[in-house]
């Protein structure tokens, strides 16, 4: 790599001076002379056409590698040195050199068949590969040659230089992590030597202090025999000596007997020495040996030292492994009912298995919730199952070889994933633009956030879904903005740290017009709702209630109940059937508004009200208590509400006959929520999720 830079910076130079020295017709004659092989320029090493000004030599691609005769081109046209514009190619050139040429056309992206007109500009003649000057009158022989601007064959050099650059230096980075990596594997094998070595030397160690043992041990048995045989050859010749000086002692006395003067002391002796000689005659002398000369053959064992030998190969492990680490849990390793929990081993010594731990954590002492679990693991990774969604779980691990068991780890708490929200369908609000969704967590542990999955259905042949997803949710309750007229599935899901849960079951909406539910926690004790969810239903009078059971958010007085709020701006439509028979009220109200009042006796609610009496039909329009002097012929069967935020009107609508009956102005400060009262026994039918009707908006 370093060799190849200096050759391009050599190359530099050489051109540089090249361009410095001016070539005279002398130097073109002893050229011509000269039958050495050409030079060749790279078109790479030029910044400008200028550095190419002065050459008179063939300006030749770097692939060329052939010398011809230049003589041959100079008998042809004596008047112009073949120095000048370089040598002819022959019907014999090289194959590689017309690939070159037709690449270089090629590169340029000129359609030299056209022969466009370069007659006051350098340019390089691809036939003949070599540089054309403007200013040169002999020139007339690549008229009909194919020729491209000298500045394009400079740029496409350059180009060329700089992919061969940048791959050299994409060459190079990959060479200095090479040997980056190469450094860290000899040190790695440094170090690997150096335990080993280690290793070999202690076990080496081991051998011989056993052989030095049992050396020490045998030669102490050997000892103690010999010393055994030394003591049992003394006895007995010590025993022998004994016998010989009795032996002697007899004899010495026999002989003396006849050389006494006295023969009384003579024969006394003589009886005594018979005694004595009749004695030691009837003892029974051991002239054998009493212990063997040699010695006992002893067979040293060596089977365990041969163990020793055989496990040096081995290496066991001759110390227990240092404690693992525990990795923080990765996002989304988990499910409902899985884990996928991971640690790092980062010293050398040999393990042979990990002891993975886990336990719930808990506030819980009982003993299911305290339980430990211990899993066997080859690798240093384990995906755990079994376990409890939206759970955190304490998990360590131990490492084990031959030698022993390593410390514990740190313990890491790992998450499983939630349960699926679900979705409460009946608080879904919605109108032709935008839809309050609401659903419940399901867990018992709080999550990190919820995600929105929007699909519109197409009315297309395949059904095609398209999906949009609203993430980052931190409460159960969301507003999504929707095109009108369409079809919706929507669908939820919580995460946590260790990852998503499963989706809730899908709902669908219809984004045709406002859709609400009804507040139940308002209704008063006399008031019933449908199967339906927009049907009330009072069975009895006010007259006839007795002991009633009223809840903390019930109307008191006026048999009502509210709707939950329409969180929309712009305008919300609803329709609502009514019995000319009985008393009603419907309007809108503040979610705030007194539960002891009726709708419409005060600030708060806006309401149109219908009273009976043997003569006539009464609608009033109620706002605090005040209604302004309005008759109405026919009664309405079936009203339409349209409320405009941005207005701030509320409209009531004879929907039979596209009637307007009234509207209220008021600055709405606040959503407010449809209310509905039935003052005697009877229905009210609630529509909803209709679009707004054209005659409403004139």
């Amino acid at each position: 790599m370093v060799s190849l830079l200096l050759f391009i910076q050599e190359a530099f130079q050489l051109a540089r001076s090249a361009v410095s020295t001016p070539v005279t017709p002398m130097d073109s004659e002893s050229k011509d002379k000269d039958l050495e092989s050409p030079r060749y320029y790279h078109l790479e090493l030029y910044d400008s056409t200028e550095d190419l000004e002065m050459f008179s030599e063939p300006f030749r691609r770097r692939d060329l590698a052939v010398q011809e005769d230049r003589k041959t081109q100079s008998t042809e046209k004596p008047t112009i040195s073949s120095g000048d514009f370089g040598d002819q190619h022959s019907d014999s050139e090289p194959a590689s050199n017309k690939d070159g040429c037709d690449a270089l056309k090629n590169m340029a992206g000129y359609d030299t068949e056209k022969k466009p007109p370069f007659k006051d500009m350098d340019t390089y003649c691809i036939t003949c590969c070599v540089p054309v000057r403007a200013l040169d009158k002999q020139c007339s022989e690549h008229e009909e040659h194919e020729v491209i601007p000298l500045d394009s064959v400079v740029q496409i050099a350059k180009d060329e230089l700089q992919k061969n650059i940048c791959r050299l230096e994409k060459q190079i980075i990959h060479l200095e992590g090479f040997s980056s990596h190469l450094e860290e594997i000899f040190i790695t094998v440094e170090e690997k030597f150096a335990r080993e070595e280690h290793n070999f030397e202690r076990r080496y160690d081991e051998v011989m202090q056993t052989l030095e043992q049992r050396y020490e041990e045998t030669m102490q048995a050997l000892g103690e025999e010999k010393k055994e045989k030394l003591e049992a050859l003394y006895e007995q010749l010590v025993s022998c000596g004994e016998n010989l000086d009795t032996c002697k002692e007899l004899m010495e006395t026999i002989e003396g007997l006849g050389q006494g003067a006295n023969k009384a002391d003579t024969m006394k002796t003589a009886v005594t020495t018979m005694d004595r000689l009749e004695e030691f005659l009837k003892k029974d002398v051991d002239v054998d040996l009493s212990t063997p000369i040699e010695y006992e053959a002893r067979v040293i064992e060596f089977s365990d030292v041969q163990q020793l030998m055989d496990s040096v190969d081995s290496l066991p492990a001759t110390f227990p492994p240092c404690a693992p680490v525990m990795n923080p849990q990765d996002p989304n390793s988990a499910t409902g009912t899985s884990v996928r929990v991971c640690w790092s081993f980062f010293s050398e010594d040999l393990v042979e298995r990990y002891q993975l731990y886990y336990k719930r954590v808990s506030n819980d002492t009982s003993k299911e919730e305290q339980a430990e679990f211990v899993l066997n693991v080859k690798e240093t990774y384990r995906t755990v199952t079994n376990v409890t969604p939206n759970t955190q779980y304490e998990f360590w691990v131990k490492a084990l070889n031959r030698a022993g068991i390593s410390p514990a780890s740190e313990r890491a708490v790992y998450m499983t994933a939630p349960l699926p929200p679900v979705i409460n369908s009946k608080e879904i609000q919605s109108c032709e633009h935008a839809a309050l969704i609401r659903w419940e967590c399901g867990n018992t542990n709080p999550v990190d956030s919820y995600t929105v999955e929007l699909s519109r259905l197409t009315d297309g042949e395949d059904e095609d879904i398209i999906t949009e997803s609203i993430v980052g949710i931190p409460n159960c309750e969301t507003l999504i903005q929707l095109e009108p007229q369409q079809n919706y599935l929507v669908s939820v899901k919580a995460l946590n740290p260790g990852g998503s849960s499963d989706k809730s079951d899908s709902i669908s909406i219809l984004s045709t017009g406002t859709s609400f539910t009804l507040n139940e926690e308002t209704a008063h004790p006399l008031l019933s709702i449908l199967e339906d969810g927009l049907t009330i239903l009072c069975n009895e009078a006010e007259s006839q209630r007795r002991d009633l059971s009223f809840g903390e958010n019930s109307f008191t007085r006026s048999i009502a109940i509210l709707g939950n709020p329409i969180p929309f701006h712009g305008k919300q439509y609803w329709e609502v059937y009514v019995d000319e028979k009985i008393e009603y009220r419907v309007g809108v109200a503040f979610g705030n508004a007194s539960r002891d009042s009726y709708l419409g006796m005060t600030h708060s609610s806006w309401c149109m009200r219908h009273t009976v009496t043997a003569s006539r039909h009464t609608y009033e329009f109620l706002n605090n208590g005040m209604t302004p002097d309005i008759r109405l012929t026919i009664p309405p069967r079936r009203i339409g509400l349209l409320l405009d935020y941005d207005k701030g009107s509320l409209s009531f609508f004879n929907t039979d006959i596209m009637q307007h009956l009234y509207t209220f102005h008021s600055r709405f400060q606040d959503f407010v929520c449809p209310c509905f009262a039935v003052e005697e026994p009877g229905v009210l039918k609630i529509q909803n999720g209709i679009a707004v009707p054209p005659y409403t908006l004139s």
